[in-house]
């Protein structure tokens, strides 16, 4: 069944269904909007509760994708001990970068370079350091935050593909997060060097950022920005993008600066703010 699914997602126009997506997402008439909220609510359990906002006071299907949570739904771990989760969703991978290589799934890895879209020696900096790879479901909350504190360097936005992120295409596709369309975001500070990877999927109408940027989800072309001197600087836990529709978040940190938890696996549920790693530094 889900060689079925691969070979589909390889048969179907990516770009075009996204967009499409895309654009009923982002329809503000009343009886879609609502229609769209409501069965997707009902579809994936949607925990509301948590919701600082009603299911009839969104702007939009994607309003609602993005949706704040209620103050404190999701208090921080201690930043100065620990390497905060930036997102709500489930562990993937995790471990050591090693060869250059990041684990995808067994028997399939990918390039630090790859990923961040920049040259083997700029990546060669994370060789011994550790990543983690966090899926978010559609039923999660789709903001993603820092997990550490962090002055931003530069981003590179990489369009791709958009194939699924979930767990049977990241075990059936090769380097499946280093083809799909992607934004790598590079930060310093006190735990050096670190990465943090929003990568599209199927159906994700779009990547944003909270600080004003210049690339636009679906472009053919590269986009690098260097930010050095603006001191766009963030805490942890601070909002730093969103996703509209779902996908997956990657971390990099240099060697030496974290130590994941011992008692993380992949499939390991994780709420946005809650302790993910010892900091070192």
């Amino acid at each position: 069944m889900s060689d079925l699914f691969i070979a589909l997602q390889h048969l179907v126009p990516q770009h075009a269904l996204s967009r499409l997506a895309g654009g009923l997402a982002s329809s503000q008439t009343p009886w879609l909007r609502d229609l769209l909220i409501r069965r997707f609510v009902a579809a994936y359990g949607v925990d509301m509760a948590q919701a600082a906002r009603g299911i009839g006071e969104f702007a939009s299907f994607n309003d609602f994708f993005t949706r704040e949570l209620k103050p404190g739904a999701r208090p921080l771990a201690d930043a100065q001990t620990f390497i905060l989760s930036p997102a709500d969703g489930a562990v993937s991978q995790l471990g050591s970068i090693s060869g250059g290589r990041i684990i995808q799934a067994k028997g399939r890895d990918y390039s630090v370079a790859e990923i961040l879209g920049c040259a083997a020696g700029e990546a060669a900096r994370f060789e011994g350091g550790r990543f983690i790879t966090i899926y978010l479901s559609p039923s999660d909350y789709h903001r993603v935050h820092m997990p550490a504190a962090g002055t931003l360097a530069k981003t590179s936005y990489i369009p791709g593909d958009l194939f699924s992120v979930n767990t049977a295409t990241a075990a059936g596709v090769d380097r499946l997060f280093a083809r799909n369309e992607r934004l790598s975001c590079r930060f310093d500070g006190p735990d050096g060097h670190f990465a943090s990877i929003m990568v599209g999927a199927m159906i994700v109408a779009g990547i944003d950022t909270v600080w004003p940027n210049r690339f636009r989800t679906h472009a053919r072309t590269p986009v690098h920005e260097d930010f050095a001197g603006q001191s766009r600087t963030l805490a942890a836990g601070d909002e730093m993008g969103r996703f509209h529709l779902g996908s997956t978040v990657v971390l990099l940190f240099e060697p030496g600066r974290v130590a994941w938890r011992d008692d993380l696996t992949p499939g390991d549920p994780l709420r946005m703010g809650e302790p993910i790693a010892a900091r070192l530094a």
